[in-house]
C-alpha cells in the first residue's frame, strides 16, 4: 500500500484533531447547557407553583373551569409559542382535580402527594414531563406545575446550535487556511525536488537557499555540502587517474624500448643479458608503482568507512614485522637497522594493516635512499614514531613537497613512484596524526606525531 505524503498526512491530522476538539466541545456544551437549563426551568416551575399556591382556590367550580377553557380557545395562537410545553393542575386533598390550565395539565396524575419534583408520562403519546408538587397556603389543595422534558432538550439543542454554529464557521475557515498554508509551505520542498529531477547529472552547483524557510535550510545546506564532497571526490579521482596514467607511461615505454633492444640483440649474448636485466628492473618498477596505486586506492576506502575498520592495535607485533621485512634489503646494503622501542604508541585503535603499510614505506624509503653502510633507527614512543637514516639530507626547499603524490626530486637515481610519503601522510591524518620531515645532524628523520 502506497504511503500517504507528509503534506496529506498533516492535512488529515489537522482535520481529525479539529473535528475531535469541535465534537468534544459540542458534547460538553450540550451537557453543560442542559444542566443549566434544567436548573433554570426547575426554578421557574417552583416560582410559578409558589404564586399559584397563594391563590384562593375555595370558590373554584366547574363553571370557572369552563370559562377558562373557552378563554384559552379564543386566544390568538400564531404557532410560534410552545404553550403546550408548560401546564398546571390543582387537586384537593382527596386527589380530585378541581382545576387545570385547559391543555396538558388535565392529564396530570395524582398518585400520592410528595412535595418536590416527579417525572410522569402523560397523554396519549406518553410523553415524559417533569412536575413540581406543592401545597397551597391553606393546606387544602395540591398544586402541580409541569413542563415537557422534550421541550427542555429542544431548548438545550437550540442553545448549543446557536453557540457552536459561529465556531463551526470559524473552524471551517481556519481549516481552509491551514490547508492552504501547509500546501504553500511545502512548495520549497517541491521546488527542490523538481530542480534535482531536472538537473543534469554533471551539474553539482549548490542549491539556491536565499528564500528557503529556516526548517528546510539545514536540508539544502546538507545537500550543498554533499555536492561539494562529490566534486572533491571526482576531482581527486580525475587527478589520480591522470597522474597514474602519466606515471605508468614512462615505465611502460621503457619496457617497450628494452623489449625492442632485446629483439635486436640477435646472437649478442652480453647485450641480451644487459637488456633483460634492465627489462627486469623496469618490470619491478612498474609492479611497485601499481602496488602503490592500489594501496592508495584502499586508503581512500578506509577513509570513507574508517569506523567499521578500526580495531585494537598490537604495536609490538606490527613493529617487529616491519623490521623483519626489511632485514634482507638492509643487509644487502650493509645497513645497520636498529629498533628503540620505549612504549606503545598512543593510538590504541585504528587500522593495523594501514599502520603496517606506513612503517613498511618509511623503512623501505630509508633503506633505498641511505648510502652503503648507513644506520637506520626506528624509534617508538608514546607520542611519536620516528625513522632516522644517517648520511642523508634533503634540500630544505623541497622538504614540503616530499608528501605530494608522484613527486620525485630532480636527479634522483633510485627507482620509485613518488607515492610512499604521500601514503604515509594520508594514513597518519586518518588516525589524527601529523608527519614531520626534518634534516638532523648527520641524517634525515621522518616523525609521526599524535596531534
Amino acid at each position: 500500500m502506497k504511503k500517504l505524503s507528509l503534506q496529506l498526512r498533516l492535512i488529515i491530522f489537522f482535520i481529525l484533531i479539529s473535528g475531535s476538539v469541535f465534537l468534544t466541545a459540542g458534547i460538553l456544551s450540550w451537557y453543560e447547557g442542559r444542566e443549566k437549563l434544567d436548573e433554570f426551568f426547575d426554578t421557574y416551575q417552583i416560582l410559578m407553583a409558589r404564586k399559584l399556591s397563594s391563590l384562593d382556590w375555595q370558590h373554584i367550580n366547574t363553571e370557572s373551569q369552563s370559562k377558562i377553557d373557552k378563554l384559552i380557545n379564543e386566544l390568538d395562537d400564531d404557532g410560534e409559542e410552545d404553550d403546550d410545553a408548560l401546564g398546571f393542575a390543582v387537586f384537593n386533598r382527596k386527589g380530585e382535580m378541581i382545576f387545570h390550565d385547559g391543555n396538558e395539565g388535565k392529564d396530570f396524575l395524582f398518585k400520592h402527594y410528595t412535595s418536590g419534583f416527579d417525572n410522569q408520562k402523560i397523554g396519549h403519546d406518553k410523553e415524559p414531563w417533569r412536575i413540581f408538587w406543592i401545597e397551597s397556603i391553606d393546606k387544602q389543595f395540591i398544586i402541580a406545575i409541569g413542563q415537557e422534558l422534550d421541550f427542555r432538550e429542544d431548548a438545550a439543542f437550540d442553545l448549543v446550535e446557536d453557540t457552536l454554529l459561529p465556531w463551526a464557521a470559524g473552524l471551517t475557515i481556519l481549516l481552509i487556511a491551514a490547508v492552504y498554508m501547509v500546501s504553500r509551505e511545502f512548495r520549497p520542498l517541491k521546488k527542490i525536488a523538481k530542480d534535482l529531477s531536472e538537473r543534469d547529472s554533471n551539474d553539482l552547483s549548490p542549491l539556491d537557499c536565499a528564500h528557503m524557510p529556516a526548517e528546510i535550510k539545514p536540508l539544502t545546506d546538507a545537500l550543498n555540502n554533499l555536492f561539494i564532497k562529490i566534486q572533491d571526490t571526482l576531482k581527486r579521482e580525475r587527478s589520480f587517474i591522470s597522474d597514474s596514467a602519466h606515471e605508468l607511461r614512462s615505465p611502460l615505454t621503457a619496457l617497450k624500448v628494452q623489449l625492442e633492444v632485446a629483439e635486436l640483440a640477435g646472437d649478442d649474448v652480453k647485450m641480451r643479458q644487459e637488456t633483460l636485466q634492465k627489462l627486469g628492473l623496469g618490470i619491478e618498477r612498474a609492479s611497485r608503482l601499481v602496488e602503490q596505486l592500489l594501496e592508495l586506492s584502499r586508503l581512500e576506502a578506509y577513509k570513507e568507512n574508517k569506523q567499521h575498520n578500526f580495531k585494537l592495535i598490537n604495536w609490538p607485533e606490527i613493529v617487529s614485522e616491519a623490521i623483519k621485512n626489511q632485514e634482507i634489503a638492509a643487509k644487502n646494503q650493509n645497513i645497520n637497522l636498529k629498533l628503540d622501542y620505549q612504549k606503545d604508541f598512543c593510538v590504541k585503535e585504528g587500522a593495523p594493516l594501514l599502520w603496517s603499510l606506513l612503517l613498511r614505506n618509511l623503512l623501505d624509503n630509508a633503506v633505498r635512499y641511505s648510502p652503503f653502510g648507513a644506520e637506520i633507527l626506528l624509534s617508538v614512543k608514546e607520542k611519536e614514531i620516528s625513522v632516522f637514516n644517517s648520511g642523508v639530507t634533503v634540500d630544505e626547499a623541497i622538504l614540503p613537497r616530499l608528501k605530494e603524490r608522484f613527486f620525485r626530486p630532480a636527479g634522483q637515481t633510485q627507482s620509485g613512484s613518488g607515492l610512499g610519503l604521500s601514503i604515509v601522510d594520508r594514513i597518519a591524518r586518518l588516525h589524527h596524526c601529523q608527519v614531520e620531515l626534518q634534516n638532523q645532524e648527520n641524517g634525515f628523520c621522518v616523525k609521526i606525531i599524535h596531534s
